[in-house]
Order: structure tokens, then C-alpha cells, then sequence
């Protein structure tokens, strides 16, 4: 089994390392050649085209800024991918990995989209998610290889479920630092350290907070009393935010959005 790396941004550079320190075959390309040679160091084999990383792999994995790079790396080297394995880890929509599946059956080529919940440094740590759909032969082939990442987690054969499970979960990580940049920006018009105010009481706050997602995810009723509640709060928060002269637009939102989800038990 012998693998391709094409795109050497920090996440590919991470990706080919697990791959080499796993003992894989491993080629890798970049654009930019100096950005292989770390790789090269390490035993990876540096190509100098595409068509010479694709033509050494039985599977390619594509891992660039977005799916328009995809396609500009991909399409003069389709007829060469035919019959291989063709692993995207590109950020991109679930409509994006659907168009780019329709496209690799055209070409006889087995596709597999892949979204990692990890940053680069995590790569190769079991603690490291990454979520894959596509076809389901071609991930059971590669499932062992691809445990050099971390943890994989199979969502179907939708090709988009992947991309739409991993901007999913983006969403509510970027939600919650969108929070917690806010907190501290309340706390700290009244000169509170953010590292203490942030190590002694944020942090703690939040991991109390999540314990209690499940519960809430299963529990579509949500009483006349806990939203009357959350509207105080998040009224006052809005308010305070203002007078601390910090920018609200972060939380003003929120109000309407527990409204809206709070929706169906008030018209039950």
C-alpha cells in the first residue's frame, strides 16, 4: 500500500509525517517544492508533478486551502487517478464533496471525503477525530493506514456527511470562543486578568456547561419559565455589554436564536 500527500500546508505536513513515522510509503507534492524537503529528510519520496505523486500511489490524499484548489490540482491528472483511491481532507461543504464524488465516479476513481477535528499538532494522537463517508470499501481497505491520524469515524455513504458533520462542529467551536472572547472582554473593563478571570472561572464554567449538552440536545420542551429566564439574562447581558462599552453583536443574536428554537413547544 503506498500512499500520496498532495498539499503540504501545515495540516498536509502533518498528515504526511504520521504517515512516514507509521513505516507507510509515502509521496508527497507540494507547489511550493521547499516545503517537501522536512518530508524528504524523513523518508517521504518528493515528487516533482502531480502525475509523478499520483502514478507511485494506490492512495491520493488532497489536502489544500479549498475545493476550487482541488480541482485546479485534480483534473489534469484524472485519467492517471482512475482506479485508485481519492481520500479529500479539504475543508469545504457537504455539496462541495457530492459535486466532487460525482466527479471521481466519472473517472473511475473510489472517493472517500474526510473532515479532521484535530489541529495539526494532534495529528497521530488516538484523541484526534477524523470523520470520513464516501465509499465504504475503499475506507475498509484504508482504514488501518489512516489510524496513523487518530481516531476514524465512518458516517455513511453520503459522500457530504463529512463536510456537513465537521462545519457542524466548527460552528459550535467557533460559537463558543465567540463566547468566551466576549466574556473576557466584559471582565476585563473592570481591569480582571484575562488569564486568571479565563483559568479560575471560564474554563471551569464551560466544562460544567458541557456536561449538561446531551440533556438539553434530547429535550425539545423547554418550559414558559426557563425561557422567560433566558431572556432576562440575555437581555441583561446585552445591556451590560453596552455600558461596558463592549460590542454585543456577539450575543445580541442569541436571544432570537433560543426564541426560535424554543418555537415548537409553544405551538404544541
Amino acid at each position: 500500500m503506498t500512499m500520496t500527500v498532495l498539499g503540504l500546508g501545515a495540516m498536509g505536513q502533518a498528515l504526511a509525517t504520521a504517515f512516514v513515522k507509521a513505516g507507510l510509503p509515502t509521496t508527497v507534492w507540494n507547489r511550493s517544492a521547499h516545503k517537501a524537503e522536512a518530508l524528504a529528510g524523513l523518508g517521504a519520496v518528493r515528487a516533482e508533478t502531480v502525475a509523478d505523486a499520483v502514478r507511485e500511489a494506490d492512495l491520493v490524499v488532497v489536502c489544500v486551502l479549498d475545493y476550487a484548489a482541488v480541482r485546479e490540482v485534480l483534473e489534469p491528472v484524472a485519467e492517471q487517478l482512475s482506479g485508485r483511491v481519492l481520500l479529500n481532507v479539504t475543508n469545504g461543504t457537504a455539496a462541495d464533496a457530492r459535486r466532487l464524488a460525482e466527479w471521481a465516479s466519472a473517472h473511475g476513481v473510489s472517493y472517500v471525503d474526510g473532515g479532521i477535528m484535530a489541529i495539526p499538532q494532534g495529528i497521530g494522537r488516538p484523541e484526534s477525530v477524523i470523520l470520513y463517508s464516501g465509499s465504504r470499501e475503499a475506507f475498509d481497505r484504508w482504514a488501518v493506514p489512516l489510524g496513523a491520524w487518530g481516531t476514524g469515524k465512518f458516517l455513511g455513504t453520503d459522500p457530504g456527511l463529512a463536510a456537513l458533520h465537521d462545519l457542524a462542529l466548527l460552528g459550535a467551536m467557533y460559537g463558543m470562543f465567540a463566547g468566551a472572547f466576549h466574556a473576557t472582554a466584559m471582565a476585563g473593563t473592570e481591569g480582571v486578568p484575562a488569564e486568571r478571570f479565563t483559568e479560575d472561572l471560564l474554563v471551569p464554567w464551560l466544562h460544567s456547561m458541557v456536561d449538561v449538552l446531551p440533556m438539553l440536545a434530547g429535550n425539545t420542551s423547554v418550559s414558559e419559565e426557563r425561557r422567560l429566564v433566558e431572556r432576562v439574562a440575555l437581555t441583561n447581558i446585552v445591556s451590560t455589554s453596552a455600558a461596558q462599552g463592549v460590542p454585543e453583536h456577539l450575543i445580541a443574536p442569541l436571544r432570537s436564536l433560543l426564541d426560535a428554537h424554543a418555537e415548537p413547544a409553544a405551538t404544541a
